[in-house]
């Protein structure tokens, strides 16, 4: 069974991280969500990993604040696509978080995304598009969720040119 790992750092990044959740279940995308810490628990992080792609993760999203070591620690344990979602917070309020999971060495891929709901949203949707490449059934779901995106823009926009 495919699916995509969502880890969380910490219990904290829950509230941010279940718009990614909510995401995948729009979609009917099976996900797993776990809280393990790169810092506090890197055994269990490392187990986990090895496990959840024996039991068909395809791709990780990472989903950490401040040193935001959490994707990398992932991508040094796996070949699978990482998605970083770095967390606001801390003294540089998610700067430091977004650095840390951004600059990664040569041959140490790690997708970055925004910082808070919209990195959660957008870790989501890069992973269906990941999983679109073999889906097709999910890849047209993306295509009618980008064509409904579109049409509303466009009914704002319209509205917008009535009050000019």
């Amino acid at each position: 069974m495919n699916f995509v790992s969502i880890i969380m750092g910490s219990k904290s990044d829950y509230e941010i991280m279940k718009n990614c959740s909510d995401t995948f279940e729009k979609f009917n995308v099976k996900y797993e969500m776990i809280i393990s810490s790169a810092h506090r628990s890197p055994e269990r992080t490392k187990d986990y990993v090895k496990e959840a792609e024996e039991k068909g993760a395809v791709v990780f999203i990472a989903a950490a604040g401040m040193a935001a070591h959490l994707a990398g620690a992932l991508a040094a344990t796996t070949t699978k696509p990482i998605i970083g979602v770095p967390m606001k917070g801390g003294a540089m309020d998610g700067m430091d978080a977004m650095l840390s999971t951004v600059q990664m060495p040569a041959g140490m891929p790690v997708a970055t995304v925004a910082l808070g709901k919209a990195g959660a949203m957008n870790a989501a949707y890069l992973a269906m598009q990941i999983l679109a490449i073999t889906d097709k059934e999910l890849a047209v779901k993306l295509k009618e969720d980008r064509i409904v995106k579109a049409k509303a823009v466009e009914s704002d926009s319209k509205d917008i040119e009535v009050l000019l």
